[in-house]
């Protein structure tokens, strides 16, 4: 159970569980409905105003392919104080977010959302947020940045040729110098 506010080990234990057998839940949507259900009886057991129960919500919602009920429940939580609870679920909302947003049309907010993360404390979520950034930018037509981003996002992982990848991606963004 959940006490004074804060979620004990035992619920982080069981909505991980949950999430692991995501794929067991056939790609109907009954199936889908149960999962929700599932994921709302873990909420209903958070203190009032959690901000860890709309995270939760629209994970599911978004997980089950419906981006446009998963947008407000992300945005709640963000307002809830999700980054006061949990940073790493804080970022991971504004990515997901920013999927969902391109998902319904608005990636342009998406892309507001997930620029100053580029500038946040290094951790292992600094390469979803460049590669949905980059869908994000791809999607407003701007296919030479999301390039760029994808390519300089991949070149610290390549067997070699990480540092001609990583000019290739900075010249795909720079303004062509006039030649004298």
């Amino acid at each position: 159970m959940c006490e004074g506010g804060t979620v004990n080990q035992d619920w982080e234990d069981r909505t991980a569980a949950l999430w692991a057998r995501f794929d067991d839940y056939a790609e109907d949507e009954a199936a889908e409905a149960r999962f929700r259900a599932e994921v709302d009886a873990l909420v209903a057991e958070l203190p009032e105003g959690s901000p860890l129960g709309p995270f939760e919500q629209a994970c599911a919602w978004d997980a089950t392919g419906r981006s446009d009920l998963a947008v407000p429940l992300y945005q709640e939580a963000l307002r809830r104080g999700l980054s006061d609870v949990s940073p790493y679920k804080a970022r991971q909302t504004k990515i997901q977010l920013a999927s969902s947003l391109r998902n319904i049309g608005r990636a342009e907010e998406g892309v507001a959302l997930l620029t100053p993360e580029l500038l946040a404390p290094s951790d292992e979520l600094d390469d979803p947020v460049r590669a949905f950034l980059a869908l994000c930018l791809s999607s407003l037509g701007r296919d030479r940045e999301a390039l760029s981003l994808t390519l300089g996002t991949l070149a610290p992982h390549l067997p070699s040729y990480q540092r001609s990848m990583a000019n290739y991606a900075r010249l795909l963004v720079e303004q062509e110098q006039p030649r004298g």
